[in-house]
């Protein structure tokens, strides 16, 4: 298997943005895919959604996570709208989840087809950066990004008068501005603040947990933790399903270079199932994880005969309709 990834890679390729032959042919290809999923499309303004996930790997090269287990770290890059993988990077498990974030930004900004752009951004605080906001304003991105809990913005949010805290699931919710050393304009910060569950029988005063949110978006402060919230499907789950349903979970080989080889791989594998499920089968099949896909189409029992020089697939009379418009759209899709 190492012998395998490293003729496809044919030589040490940089880490950073997947630059080489083998990565960068990959990447170009993964281009290709995009330009032709998204063709016709009536959207033109996509949400990018990055995020750091680990991978464990049992490699004598692995380096340890922040976690303190040893493997790496890649990051993922999304579109919220549909769920395409537009940009991977293969990191090292040492590398913290906020490392080259905005030339990875940038990259996926890059590989989007002629005609769209990437709009928005959303982001868990490995992202909450001065220069990534700086570059957002400039190219007048909106974004939702978690902030960190630093001195600076506790000070802010112990600063928002108590009169200014109205309810909000189980908690209250505000808003404040606030700005950072290097940031050129300033941002909004909606904070979210929930009692720590204590021991009943104790009765101490429940101390405050607080979450905020960096965002230039022009809304409510309700509007705009929702909008954020949604990451959770349209990255984590779908980090979860590149992982789990494609086996990203585990890689094959000691080599950081050959590993990025077979991530982006997968990632381009995803890319394909996502499109056959949004261009090819019917409404209703595009919420379907690849497992039931595997088990509801692509297991389905049949046979492949030749009869008068042409080849049929024989399959049971209540799959006949779903096949058959499968057909169709893949011909209609050919043909465009």
């Amino acid at each position: 298997m190492d012998w395998v990834f490293r003729k496809l890679s044919i030589k040490r390729c940089p880490r950073r943005m997947g630059q080489g032959p083998g990565l960068e042919g990959l990447a170009a290809v993964n281009r290709k895919v995009l330009a032709r999923g998204l063709k016709g499309d009536a959207e033109k303004d996509y949400t990018l959604d990055i995020d750091a996930t680990q991978i464990m790997a049992e490699k004598q090269a692995a380096k340890y996570t922040y976690k303190g287990e040893r493997g790496y770290m890649p990051i993922v890059g999304h579109l919220a709208e549909n769920g395409l993988v537009v940009g991977e990077e293969f990191r090292e498990g040492n590398d913290s989840p906020g490392t080259r974030n905005l030339e990875f930004i940038r990259h996926c900004a890059a590989q989007m087809p002629k005609g769209t752009r990437i709009a928005y951004l959303r982001s868990d605080s490995a992202a909450y950066q001065a220069a990534i906001f700086n570059d957002c304003e400039a190219e007048g991105r909106g974004f939702a990004i978690g902030a960190d809990l630093d001195v600076a913005v506790l000070a802010v949010i112990a600063a928002i008068p108590e009169d200014e805290w109205r309810p909000y699931q189980n908690g209250h919710i505000a808003e404040t501005v606030h700005t950072m050393n290097a940031t050129r304009n300033a941002f909004r910060l909606v904070v979210i603040r929930r009692p720590v569950q204590l021991d009943m029988f104790k009765g101490e005063e429940a101390p405050l947990r607080y979450k905020a949110i960096a965002s230039n978006r022009d809304e409510s402060a309700e509007e705009t933790v929702a909008w954020y919230n949604r990451r959770g499907e349209t990255s984590e789950n779908r980090l979860k399903e590149l992982k789990l349903g494609f086996a990203m979970e585990r890689m094959p080989c000691g080599e950081l270079e050959a590993n990025a080889v077979f991530f982006r791989i997968g990632a381009l594998a995803h890319n394909l199932f996502v499109l056959f499920k949004h261009k090819a089968l019917p409404e209703g099949w595009v919420k379907h994880q690849v497992q039931t896909l595997r088990w509801r189409l692509y297991q389905t029992a049949g046979k492949v005969v030749n009869h008068a020089g042409a080849l049929i697939l024989k399959v049971a009379a209540d799959r006949y309709s779903l096949f058959e418009e499968v057909r169709t759209r893949c011909r209609e899709l050919a043909l465009a």
